[in-house]
């Protein structure tokens, strides 16, 4: 059997392309911005994880160029080594004491972030539970470690228990989930998790890629808003949504950042974040320090879009984040209505199986802080334009 078969087998993609109405890959020809070019023609973009819009901010754009002049273009090694940079250092303490944790450590992306953080903790074994939603890397992080995977129903914390209660009692547990889940905007029941992880000797580790400076107090995320920064012990994150830059981030006690800096193969044997990526992201984060108000402003854009959507009948799921999802039901109607918006001048992301069940196919859409008002209320008129008409099949 040739290995590279399963190529040339027909695919999902293979189809919508004959049908024209293949959903990836848009080229983009401006800044990520509200509103953007691509492939030679406006668009509003409601598809971005830009939440605090600071892709665009002069400071944050300054400090790029700065660090490029400085440091040049990259590090040319890990962080372990010769990769280090005082900017590195420097991104570290100012997120451990904006997240009001001990320390923190940086890695290369988000994905790679989970990649090391759970590799290096979860050893053979230990076990780490999760919710059935969340990303994609938190899944690939538990193969990548020796410890056994046991997932529970989404929000379902009569689920999580019962997995918490098979755990041998000698077993070392941690308990895993999104803070905001990325696809349906949703945020986890923190104070339940963190009231059974107490009660059956578990640590907790938050995924909080959607919810910095989205929730809690200034944009401190999940935790920070149900008042729990001392009850989870492992906060992760990323640069590329509100922070405006590309990497990621662990924040914990110092006792585990130092371990995870020593035993994380994914953190000691990749390249450090470039030093234009860190110093916009440090950047951004001084941007969100100094400008606590950027939250609210975002939840307040995010709250006219929702509005507007019901008021117009739209059927979306229900959350309180600038995440808003519009329920398309089967792949097929979700791959033509995103079309229909992307030719009407909308930007939104399809989400289809495996990241949803095959009949409850979504279009995410999602906002940011500098969306203004009249810009989301045209793009909600033309959602309402677009979806109001039946599908042509």
């Amino acid at each position: 059997m040739d290995i590279f078969a399963k190529c040339y087998k027909p695919s999902l993609a293979d189809e919508a392309r004959e049908k024209k109405i293949y959903p990836y890959f848009h080229a983009l020809e401006s800044r990520q911005d509200t509103e953007v070019v691509m492939e030679g023609k406006r668009r509003i973009m409601l598809g971005s994880n830009n939440y605090l819009g600071l892709t665009t901010h002069p400071e944050v754009i300054e400090a790029g160029v700065r660090a490029f002049e400085e440091y040049g273009s990259g590090c040319s090694g890990s962080r372990f080594l010769n990769g280090t940079l005082t900017l590195h250092l420097q991104l570290e303490e100012e997120l451990a004491a904006f997240l009001r944790k001990e320390a923190a450590v940086t890695f290369s992306t988000g994905y790679q972030s989970n990649l090391g953080i759970i590799s290096a903790i979860v050893g053979l074994g230990d076990y780490v539970i999760m919710d059935r939603e969340n990303h994609a890397s938190l899944y690939d992080a538990c193969r990548l470690s020796f410890g056994k995977m046991l997932r529970f129903r989404h929000n379902d914390m009569e689920d999580l228990e019962k997995k918490l209660a098979s755990v041998p009692e000698k077993a070392g547990c941690l308990i895993v989930t999104d803070g905001v889940f990325s696809m349906g905007g949703d945020i986890a029941k923190l104070p339940e998790i963190c009231r059974l992880a107490k009660q059956y000797g578990a640590r907790v580790m938050v995924d909080d890629a959607h919810a910095l400076g989205v929730i809690g107090e200034g944009g401190r995320g999940t935790a920070s808003y149900f008042g729990l920064e001392d009850e989870v012990d492992i906060y992760m994150g990323t640069f590329s949504k509100s922070l405006a830059s590309l990497g990621g981030y662990m924040a914990a006690s110092e006792r585990v950042v130092n371990y995870v800096r020593h035993n994380s193969r994914p953190f000691i044997f990749s390249a450090s974040i470039t030093p234009a990526s860190c110093a916009t992201a440090l950047a951004a984060l001084r941007v969100l320090r100094e400008d606590p108000g950027l939250p609210d402003r975002l939840q307040a854009i995010s709250a006219r879009a929702r509005k507007g959507l019901l008021d117009k009948g739209i059927k979306i799921r229900m959350s309180d984040t600038p995440i808003i999802p519009i329920y398309t039901y089967d792949t097929e109607s979700t791959l033509i209505r995103a079309k229909q918006l992307y030719d009407a001048g909308v930007y939104v992301n399809t989400v289809l199986p495996p990241a949803t069940a095959p009949t409850e196919c979504l279009l995410r859409t999602s906002y940011m802080a500098t969306h203004t008002e009249a810009l989301v209320d045209e793009a909600v008129e033309i959602i309402a334009e677009v979806l109001s008409h039946p599908i042509e099949r």
